[in-house]
């Protein structure tokens, strides 16, 4: 059995660990994924504006967890500040940030470490499916 933190993960929990896979909700699953984030999500508001990709994280076709990501907020001082971008680079370059603007594990889903496992997977496919999706990759998420 593998640890993480002072609790052991069972063989079941790591199978799921393992096993988990994050892909692009398809258009005919949109209605579930905003009645589960509405439902589920502590902002209970599944309204999307912009330019978005959602993903579901599952296991064994069990959906585990949904993520939305839009674009990235025009004006935040502290990530500007940060970047270091001037505001005219900001004015060229916002379009190649986004947010994420939903994280959900499900309710049900609970292992250890899901989150990280989920949000790694996300991020390394996220800048080639925006490409896919709207002809330009992503610098920062």
């Amino acid at each position: 059995m593998k640890t993480s933190g002072k609790r052991q993960v069972s063989a079941d929990e790591q199978a799921v660990l393992d096993g988990v896979s994050v892909r692009l909700v398809e258009a005919e699953e949109q209605e579930r994924f905003d009645a589960l984030i509405v439902a589920e999500h502590y902002l209970h508001n599944a309204q999307w504006v912009g330019r978005r990709l959602f993903y579901v994280a599952e296991y064994e076709g069990q959906w585990l967890a949904l993520l939305a990501w839009t674009p990235a907020a025009y004006n935040l001082r502290d990530r500007d500040g940060w970047i270091g971008w001037s505001r005219a680079q900001r004015n060229r370059r916002l379009r190649l940030v986004v947010n994420n603007s939903r994280f959900l594990i499900l309710s049900g889903a609970h292992y250890p470490n899901l989150a990280s496992r989920v949000m790694k997977q996300c991020l390394k496919r996220l800048s080639s499916d925006w490409q896919e999706r709207y002809a330009h990759g992503l610098l920062l998420a």
